[in-house]
């Protein structure tokens, strides 16, 4: 049951006329039901993955929580008896009993996704490992299906035993409510990544229909499937070919095969997270933002910033944070001084927990190392912009570059841009060393620009597709410059006359229908960040 699909569209109606008729106080059983039989419909017998891991995220934020609250007791009957160093060391001894909790639920938890995920590129990497000194290992590797969203429910399940042992908030006792906030089906897909206390809050209120929510909703779910459909699946065919066949090309086809990726993935990836927006809007649950016009980024950390903003928001708060400010990289910081001085030294943690960032967010792409060389890329990137940007500043001063001005901003956009497409060879080729051997035959032919002898309508598409592209690349620049500008666009819509505002809502249901791309069946293809 694919979000760009009839089938989807029913289902979700059907949802929503029951969630609607239902007692307010238990609308969410509702959601709950739908949830496991949209992931039952998609994943069959792998619901019972999702399952398992919310019970043992469930019983571990429990079992934290009940030791803190024994240990309170205690301290409280017990205080005024013990001594200083008694306080310290029993203080101590239950944050190490807590811990030992969280670790276990989080290894359970992570080796659920290793195994279903990784199994193969462990397995694959051992055996070459072994086969450089000599030692014969038989191919244990093997096919398992993947769970929808396993990546990304996983984060939502490790996030909240984490905020558990922070005490950020109270652990859920109610079993089924939880399993509500880890299925939750507009966002299990792909997300995003929700934390429990912004969304479990939504979908346990009693909410009441809402015509201007629907068609809000309607409105951000015609978007999306604008761009998945019209779009991105366009560009797919452009890519596909391009990276299928790279030894057919050369030089400038080769850097479109990677901003046709980079766009691809863009207009998939935030078209899904607008219909599940769209889907949750309807029931008055307000999931949170994704993507803020990453591509008017004027640097590669700010484009994280903009990108995938869950994903980035998780690794800060569970990975950089936690490592940058703990005492050993603390004391790693006074020692880099002495040897590096105080600039380098200062910011040598930060690097080495932006590199363990973007090393993960690589590796959390996928199982396998080009992946791992595209995390490395950005976290490259990232902080040598950091490390030189005195050297920046000078170079600033010395041409006089009005850093104020629509030029110099513009040029950044562009250098981002082109950065991070350079960056897509290795998230889209198939291996690293044919991502290496793209981006060298892209900078040794460097004249092979053959956009306007004919190779252009080689890659896949036509004519016609080509100028629908074009224009739909146009209307998305468009859109998001007024997003960038504070323009709230669906507000300006709905407020239109009726005949205005409906002919708009008519001419994009068209366009989805005449120039969305559809297989043989009308089914169209799976988003790019589903399989992960």
């Amino acid at each position: 049951m694919e979000f760009v699909s009839a089938i989807f569209l029913i289902f979700v109606a059907i949802v929503c006329v029951i969630y609607f008729a239902f007692p307010k106080k238990h609308r969410w059983v509702v959601l709950l039901i739908a949830s496991y039989l949209f992931y039952w419909f998609n994943s069959t017998y792998l619901a019972a993955v999702l399952a398992g891991m919310t019970v043992v995220t469930w019983l571990t934020g429990l079992m934290i929580e009940k030791t803190s609250d024994k240990a309170s007791e205690y301290f409280k009957e017990h205080q005024a008896q013990m001594t200083e160093s008694e306080r310290k060391s029993y203080k101590n001894s239950v944050t190490q009993k807590k811990k030992r909790i969280l670790l276990l639920g989080v290894l359970i938890d992570l080796g659920v996704l290793l195994f279903f995920k990784y199994h193969n590129f462990f397995l694959g990497n051992a055996a070459s490992l072994l086969g450089l000194f000599g030692i014969p290992m038989k191919d244990y590797r093997f096919d398992l299906l993947l769970p929808l969203g396993i990546s990304f429910y996983t984060l939502q399940a490790i996030a909240y035993m984490v905020d558990i042992y922070r005490k950020k908030y109270r652990a859920d006792r109610r079993f089924f409510r939880f399993a509500l906030f880890m299925s939750y089906f507009p966002q299990i897909v792909q997300g995003p990544i929700a934390r429990y206390h912004k969304l479990a809050e939504q979908i346990y209120q009693e909410h009441s229909f809402d015509f201007t929510r629907l068609k809000f909703g309607c409105q951000l779910i015609l978007w999306g499937f604008m761009k998945k459909l019209i779009l991105a699946d366009r560009l797919g065919i452009l890519v596909d070919t391009i990276f299928d066949n790279y030894t057919d090309y050369r030089g400038g086809i080769l850097f479109l095969g990677a901003i046709g990726f980079g766009l691809q993935t863009y207009a998939d990836f935030s078209g899904g997270m607008e219909i599940a927006r769209g889907v949750s809007q309807i029931f008055g649950i307000e999931l949170e933002i994704n993507f803020k016009q990453p591509y008017f980024a004027k640097s590669i950390e700010e484009f994280w910033r903009r990108w995938h903003i869950t994903l980035g928001t998780w690794m800060k708060d569970y990975i950089f944070y936690p490592l940058s400010l703990s005492k050993r990289f603390a004391n790693l910081s006074k020692k880099a001084r002495k040897l590096f001085g105080n600039y380098i030294g200062k910011k040598l943690p930060s690097f080495l927990a932006m590199f363990l960032v973007y090393f993960l967010v690589g590796f959390w792409h996928g199982s396998s190392w080009k992946y791992v060389v595209y995390g490395v890329w950005n976290g490259i990137i990232i902080t040598s912009g950091i490390l030189l940007a005195p050297v920046y500043q000078k170079g600033i001063a010395l041409f006089h570059v009005k850093e104020d001005s629509y030029g110099w901003k513009f040029f950044q956009m562009v250098r981002t841009f082109l950065l991070c497409s350079l960056g897509r060879f290795f998230s889209r080729a198939g291996s690293c060393m044919i991502a290496f051997s793209m981006i060298r035959n892209m900078f040794l032919y460097p004249r092979t620009w053959e956009f306007f002898d004919g190779t252009l309508l080689t890659l896949g598409l036509d004519a016609k597709d080509l100028t629908v592209l074009a224009a739909m690349i146009i209307l998305l620049l468009l859109v998001d410059i007024a997003h960038e500008r504070g323009v709230k666009i669906r507000e300006s819509i709905a407020s239109q006359g009726f005949i205005f505002r409906w002919l708009i809502y008519w001419t994009a249901f068209y366009l989805v229908v005449i120039f969305g791309m559809y297989g043989p069946a009308y089914d169209s293809s799976s988003f790019i960040y589903q399989q992960f």
